[in-house]
């Protein structure tokens, strides 16, 4: 009889704990049959792709998080995220590069510990209305000839979009007011500049109604741009919406500097207006991007045109037609994952196409 009233007690206070704790499993499956022309060959001429690519209409992923309720109105939480390639079956393996933090959360707001977006790319991506994703995004967000990634240092992605060893804050909403803040860890491993790895940068934010407005600045320390060892980066990007209900317009001013030893100054400039209008089930998209890339004095302009039909809450189908203008010594290639190299000539112009299936769980 001591034996089962013990058991129960057991079995209550585990019940207890975890009905103040969850663990939830979520996803994206985006896949899509796209074509690109005009991409580069090794002998110098180009050709056409096409066949299965993933991650068309929004980034492919799978993921881990969990939430745990401390009491008092705080929360602990983790959050694990990797992409998925569709087309093979991430045939190269899986990770939690996307997303790989420990939070704690209250009426404080929400500090994060590990690898996680920046916070200036977290909010100011949000205004590019083909979510970062497939052949009509926005692409100030390039690498503009700069890596971080070296078998001594992988703290950045090549595009500065992401960075391990962060610390983050994220404020509580303060009548529409919210801000981030995190700072990226350079650990001290490269043996010549020990920034190497370094970010830091934040944004600020105002929502209210159908407005909302983004300020965000960063910066990252000793990046290789195109073979110059040592350059340190800052990114300013502005980010507006406005809400009309049967429009919606966005638009997004950015600036990047590169501070390069023994040289000027390098500068590109990327601007972006779009406009999303709900059609039935569904939603059209227009977006319209300038790529003034001063450090080369050219230019490229990318228009993209899509449709997504909303089959139910979490199915949608969608296609995208996409076509950049490259002028000068620009070579600005559309984003097409699972055709491989979609890099263009000098010069060249390219037009893209993609539709595809986009669910999530």
């Amino acid at each position: 009889m001591k034996k089962s009233l013990i058991a129960l007690a057991v079995l209550a206070a585990s019940g207890a704990a975890m009905a103040q704790s969850s663990v939830t499993l979520f996803g994206i499956i985006d896949t899509n049959v796209g074509y690109v022309n005009n991409v580069a060959t090794a002998g110098g001429g180009d050709t056409n792709k096409y066949g299965l690519g993933t991650s068309g209409a929004s980034t492919s992923r799978l993921g881990f998080r969990g939430v745990e309720d401390l009491g008092g109105g705080l929360k602990a939480g983790f959050w694990l995220e990797g992409e998925i390639f569709g087309d093979d079956g991430n045939a190269s393996g899986f990770n939690f590069k996307r997303r790989s933090t420990v939070q704690l959360a209250g009426s404080f707001g929400e500090v994060r510990l590990g690898r996680d977006q920046v916070p200036s790319y977290t909010k100011a991506s949000s205004y590019d209305l083909f979510n970062q994703a497939g052949i009509g995004q926005f692409m100030g967000w390039s690498a503009w000839g700069g890596s971080n990634q070296t078998a001594a240092n992988s703290n950045n992605d090549a595009n500065g979009v992401r960075s391990s060893n962060m610390v983050s804050y994220y404020t509580p909403n303060f009548s529409g007011f919210t801000a981030g803040l995190g700072y990226g860890f350079d650990e001290k491993s490269d043996a010549v500049n020990d920034k190497k790895g370094r970010y830091v940068g934040g944004f600020v934010a105002y929502d209210n109604g159908p407005l909302s407005v983004t300020l965000a600045y960063d910066e990252k320390s000793a990046l290789t741009v195109n073979g110059l060892k040592g350059v340190d980066r800052n990114v300013l990007t502005l980010g507006a919406s406005y809400n009309l209900n049967v429009v919606k317009l966005v638009g997004i001013a950015q600036q990047t500097k590169d501070d390069r030893p023994g040289l000027s100054k390098g500068k590109n400039n990327a601007y972006m207006l779009g406009a999303s209008a709900p059609v039935g089930a569904g939603e059209v998209k227009l977006q319209y991007a300038l790529y003034d890339q001063k450090v080369i004095d050219s230019k490229a302009h990318q228009i993209s045109l899509g449709y997504i039909h909303n089959l139910s809450k979490r199915t949608s189908l969608y296609g995208t037609v996409a076509y950049i203008n490259n002028k000068d010594a620009s070579s600005l290639g559309l984003v097409a994952k699972g055709l491989g190299n979609t890099g263009i000539a000098v010069g060249d112009n390219q037009t893209g196409v993609q539709v595809g299936i986009r669910h999530s769980f």
